[in-house]
């Protein structure tokens, strides 16, 4: 079994290991949503399995029979299935049902969401960075609030997944404030909606005028930390090479 990381969604983001695994596959298996991002051609004569969202486990276990079938089988994510993906349920799934060491699972790593929207930002991950989803499903508020108030305190680079959704619309406002009470007003803030789709959209600004209004489940948010600068409209984050080493450029 193969479980498989599209990318950010577009064709020519799609790793070679990637596309070949879907060629190779019998059964490709994934939120409905993911496999529309896969090209149709690699879709035919193959056997998907779709389902909607929350239904993580029964798209799990069902690649898993798939698998111990025989069948080649194929489990998608977008971005990396190790980051928010399917690779940490496949796993923990393996390990109840005992089967770890009887089926031989690969992980087919895919450009990550966060550096796909980080490339458009210009350069906002040059030193540490913390990660943090604020979906609450699986996760309590008060563990997501803690851990977003560490990094902010620790000047990591910040950001964010899953910011913000129909049902969960305040979250985001209260990080920013968090953001606004450690890094001030100007603190460089970084939005990106369908990184390398259709529909693409990229704003930077200070967070005293980041505009949360168009904010949803497709868009990533990055928040510098106190060294990042807004510069041409580009976040720049510096690694320090200069400050320590200076340019000394030959005439």
């Amino acid at each position: 079994m193969r479980v498989v990381g599209l990318g950010p969604g577009s064709p020519e983001h799609l790793s070679p290991r990637a596309k070949e695994t879907l060629e190779g596959a019998e059964v490709i298996v994934g939120y409905k949503g993911y496999i529309q991002l896969i090209e149709p051609g690699l879709l035919k004569g193959k056997e998907v399995v779709s389902t909607g969202m929350t239904k993580e486990i029964e798209r799990c276990k069902g690649a898993i029979e798939k698998a111990l079938e025989g069948r080649s089988t194929a489990i998608v994510s977008s971005g990396d299935a190790g980051i928010y993906g399917m690779a940490g349920l496949i796993m923990d799934l393996l390990i109840e049902q005992g089967l770890v060491d009887d089926l031989d699972v690969e992980m087919v790593p895919g450009i990550p969401a966060l550096t796909a929207a980080a490339s458009l930002l210009g350069a906002p991950l040059m030193h540490d960075f913390a990660v943090i989803s604020l979906s609450d499903l699986l996760t309590p508020w008060k563990i997501i609030e803690r851990r977003a108030k560490a990094a902010l305190e620790a000047d990591f680079v910040l950001v964010i997944y899953n910011p913000s959704s129909r049902k969960r619309d305040w979250q985001l406002g209260r990080i920013m404030d968090l953001v606004r009470e450690w890094r001030g007003d100007d603190a460089p803030v970084g939005i990106v909606r369908n990184a390398m789709r259709d529909g693409q959209e990229v704003v930077v600004g200070p967070a005293s005028e980041a505009d949360l209004s168009r904010v949803d489940m497709l868009s990533i948010v990055f928040v510098g930390n106190s060294q990042t600068r807004l510069v041409a409209g580009k976040m720049v984050t510096p690694r320090g090479y200069l400050s320590k080493y200076g340019s000394d450029k030959e005439p």
